[in-house]
């Protein structure tokens, strides 16, 4: 702070300082790239550092995942993969299809495209409802009924939808609600069965979050469409992706030079982001990330347990590195921030819930500080609320 306070970070600077602030392994590719080539422009160029990164990518992805489009941002990434759903069946000529069956509870970024598979109700986006691409909604299939619900959409809309996007496992900003591994593989399927693709947003969830490289390997499912941001650079730099496979790619491979997607960000693969991604992923492979996530996910469920059944605590959910409180009625949000901080915590609590999302290499002092932290002052304010 300004006064040279410090707090632990709970959430990782908005979920992406996975290793911890300033990794000097990270820090000193940047440093090698910046005396290199700090940028170049991509279109129609390439560099090394891009190069490297999307056959790594390509290779800890699931299946054919292996024709990367790198970005700026998450919202771009899913910019990007809402364009590529659309153009492909543009180039395929059905010029029709260009809605996307979403989720509610869902949110994916704050850009047009982005916000339009939002809520529409809940979603933070809902004030520019007439702003926005007309799209459709469904509830997550946690049924049976739900999901022939959602088959009984996708077969009266096929003709005009171009694809289905869904937060895997964890809808994160649009409120932390967590679905098991059988909801992504029902939606995966039902995709298949009525032949549209399926884009999996794994901006949140990518690098090990749910205790997993990516949160699809749980359901057994290979998206045709993937993006990925926040964790991807370590937390260090903006940089994005959004992943096809060959299939998706295949209905642009053409001489015409209108079949080629139309999209390039000025910053596109940016040589110092990319640097840092790569050296990103060295940690993930010499460092044991994903058993750290796990571990953080079973302190986090033994530290919230004591919550459970409280007075105005609705409920207490973590899935690998997130844990969740959630409030019976919406706190005084700036109440909760301004006690946890008094304990020497950063935290970014919205609507009804409190939640933690530290870095994967969080030490157990600073876990247990700020579980016992959240513990404690969501205790007081849902007791005070239940009054």
């Amino acid at each position: 702070l300004a006064n040279g306070r410090e707090l632990v970070d709970g959430i990782a600077s908005w979920w992406t300082a996975v290793h911890g602030y300033n990794h000097s392994h990270i820090a000193a590719a940047v440093a090698g790239q910046l005396g290199t080539m700090p940028h170049v422009m991509f279109g129609g160029l390439t560099h090394a550092p891009a190069e490297r990164l999307a056959s790594r990518l390509a290779a800890l992805l699931p299946g054919d995942l292996n024709h990367v489009f790198f970005t700026d941002s998450g919202s771009v990434a899913v910019e990007v993969a809402l364009k590529m759903a659309v153009q492909l069946w543009l180039n395929r000529g059905e010029a029709g299809r260009t809605r996307i069956l979403a989720f509610r509870g869902g949110y994916h970024g704050d850009t047009v495209g982005a916000m339009s598979v939002c809520d529409p109700e809940e979603g933070m986006h809902r004030r520019f409802g007439a702003f926005l691409p007309s799209q459709l909604f469904s509830d997550l299939p946690r049924t049976e009924a739900e999901a022939a619900a959602l088959d009984g959409i996708l077969a009266r809309h096929r003709t005009e939808l171009a694809a289905v996007i869904v937060e895997p496992l964890v809808q994160g900003a649009g409120g932390m609600r967590m679905h098991p591994p059988e909801v992504l593989a029902t939606i995966a399927r039902l995709a298949r069965r009525h032949g549209l693709p399926l884009i999996v947003d794994e901006i949140f969830t990518g690098f090990g979050r749910t205790g997993t490289l990516f949160a699809c390997e749980q359901a057994g499912i290979v998206p045709d469409i993937l993006c990925l941001s926040k964790a991807l650079t370590g937390g260090t730099m903006a940089l994005a992706a959004t992943i096809a496979t060959s299939e998706v790619f295949s209905a642009f491979w053409s001489d015409d030079p209108g079949a080629a997607l139309m999209h390039g960000p000025t910053f596109m693969a940016n040589p110092l982001a990319c640097a840092a991604a790569d050296a990103s992923l060295d940690l993930f492979a010499r460092e044991p990330r994903l058993e750290q996530a796990r571990a953080i996910g079973t302190r986090l469920a033994e530290g919230f347990e004591p919550l459970r059944g409280r007075p105005g605590i609705a409920d207490i959910r973590t899935l690998g590195a997130i844990g969740v409180v959630q409030f019976a009625e919406p706190p005084d949000l700036a109440t909760l921030k301004a006690r946890l901080v008094e304990r020497g915590v950063w935290v970014r609590p919205f609507g009804d819930v409190v939640y933690l999302t530290p870095a994967l290499t969080i030490g157990r002092d600073d876990l247990d500080h700020l579980i016992e932290s959240v513990v404690s002052v969501s205790t007081g304010v849902a007791s005070h609320r239940a009054i």
